[in-house]
Formats: C-alpha cells, sequence, structure tokens
C-alpha cells in the first residue's frame, strides 16, 4: 500500500494509492473516490480489494483542481468538500481514470468502483471509456445525466432508499435507461451508507452492498 504518481494522457501528472493483493492479482480495479479526496476511506476501499487478490488504485481526481485535497466528514470539512464540485471536469477526470486503469496492465481484467462522485465517474468510465470489464457505482448522484451513452460493460448499482439528495425518480430513470444493469436499493439506508467514518453508515446495507460487489468483479473480472 502506497502512494504513487500517474501521468494522464495529457501529461498531467496526480497522485494515487495503489494496493497489492498478496499474490498474483485475481484483476485490477480503479477506485474513485468521494468528494471528500483519496482519505483514509477511499484508502481502506483499496486495502480491502488487495485482501480480496486484487491490485487496485484510486487516482486523486480532484489534484487538477489543488493537489492531494481529502478531508473528512465533519460539517465544515462538508462543506469544504462540496465547494469543489463547480470546479470538478468530468472529460478530464476521465483522462485520469484513463491513466489509473493503464497503471493496471498485466493485472488482468479491470474493473471500476466508485463512491458518491466517483459513482457517477465510474458509469461514465463504463460508457465512455474503453477496457474495463465490469462497473460498480455507489449513490451516483449524476448518473441520470449520463444515460444518453450505454455502458460499453456490465454495470452494478447501489442506492440508499433514505437518500435525499438522489430521489426514487433520479435512480428509476436510471434502472429504466439501464435495464441490463445489476440494480439494489438498500432499505432504510441514506447517502454514503458504506462509509463507516459517516453518520450515515449503515452496517447492513454496506456489508451486502460490498459483498455484492466482491461477486460482481469476482463475474466480470474472472
Amino acid at each position: 500500500m502506497t502512494d504513487i504518481t500517474l501521468t494522464a494522457a495529457d501529461g498531467f501528472e496526480l497522485g494515487a494509492w495503489l494496493a497489492e493483493p498478496a499474490g498474483t492479482p485475481r484483476g485490477g480495479i480503479v477506485v474513485v473516490q468521494e468528494i471528500f479526496g483519496v482519505n483514509s476511506h477511499i484508502r481502506s476501499i483499496c486495502d480491502r480489494l488487495a485482501e480480496a487478490g486484487y491490485r487496485a488504485v484510486a487516482p486523486a481526481v480532484f489534484d487538477r483542481i489543488e493537489p492531494d485535497f481529502q478531508t473528512g466528514y465533519t460539517p465544515d470539512e462538508v462543506a469544504r468538500a462540496r465547494g469543489m464540485i463547480p470546479l470538478f471536469d468530468m472529460g478530464k477526470c476521465l483522462l485520469d481514470v484513463a491513466a489509473a486503469r493503464d497503471h493496471l496492465a498485466g493485472a488482468g481484467k479491470t474493473g471500476i468502483v466508485g463512491f458518491c462522485l466517483g459513482g457517477s465517474v465510474a458509469y461514465a468510465a463504463a460508457s465512455q471509456l474503453e477496457g474495463f470489464a465490469g462497473a460498480s457505482s455507489f449513490y451516483g448522484g449524476m448518473v441520470n445525466r449520463l444515460i444518453a451513452q450505454l455502458p460499453r460493460c456490465p454495470v452494478q448499482f447501489h442506492y440508499g432508499a433514505e437518500d435525499t439528495g438522489i430521489p426514487p425518480e433520479n435512480y428509476e430513470a436510471v434502472r429504466a435507461a439501464v435495464p441490463g444493469a445489476e440494480f439494489h436499493v438498500y432499505e432504510g439506508a441514506g447517502h454514503g451508507f458504506n462509509c463507516d467514518q459517516r453518520a450515515s453508515y449503515d452496517a447492513a446495507s454496506a456489508a451486502l452492498a460490498w459483498q455484492r460487489t466482491l461477486d460482481f468483479f469476482g463475474r466480470t473480472l474472472g
């Protein structure tokens, strides 16, 4: 588990967190951050994937805005993180995601998983980039704006039924537009339910979603 530097196709250099499995990788997985950066939660996701046998890399997709941006989940930190959203450029982010994908070459088939903002990025990567064998999207609030482009690989979605920021009309539009996707809505769960550092953490939903994600990558990455 270590910090590395990636170079995107346009020459931009960005940081990333890399987690290596103990043995031969079962595949590679790009992990895309929430709006809180490649913080301890996202690094722990990479580390858990490595424990499951995957080479995992989390690109710091806010480095183009503020290098090494990362925060926790206090109200002040949440407000600071939300200030990054208007500055975010999906096109440039996908260059950074592609650099992370390329770094995983040689690990086997490559998947992508993202959370919050990263959930939307995971879908954008699945629909706009080549080279992904599967994409798992956790509570991506912008996916409904991206569904004009259908995914090029199998996709899995996770939403919280009590997510006030992503109402049913949002995710039901996604379900209707991508009927072949694996789709899960977790009753009683809110936004960020997978993160054990957030007040919205729901242990039962997080455990189920994580197992479903591992099962999904087991099928799509082989």
